[in-house]
């Protein structure tokens, strides 16, 4: 049974990885830019929206143009937020190793 104790110690190293993680996606920052830099967004590695600035000559085009830009721009700053996290956490839940299991 050394394996099992040596597999819930692995397990227990890796939660306690996974909660620091957490904690740090929490405060990691992240800027996206769109339109040529006329959109601005700051969100966090765990996908909370920040802030979101919008130049004052972008907001003189068409409606339409603005709502689609900032959708585009919105959409793109929650991807590179996942994307960053999911790659944080496969590095953290990569060193488990169960034998028969992965």
């Amino acid at each position: 049974m050394a394996g099992v104790g040596k597999l819930l110690k692995q397990a227990q190293k890796m939660q306690r990885s996974i909660e620091t993680l957490q904690t740090q996606m929490e405060v990691k920052e992240i800027d996206v830019t769109a339109g040529g830099g006329a959109i601005k967004i700051k969100i966090t590695a765990a996908g909370k929206f920040l802030s979101l600035a919008l130049d004052q000559e972008f907001l003189k085009e068409d409606a339409k143009l603005i709502s689609e830009t900032v959708l585009l721009a919105v959409n793109d700053a929650a991807t590179q937020a996942k994307a960053y996290h999911d790659a944080e956490m496969q590095k953290v839940t990569s060193s488990l190793q169960v034998p028969g299991l992965f």
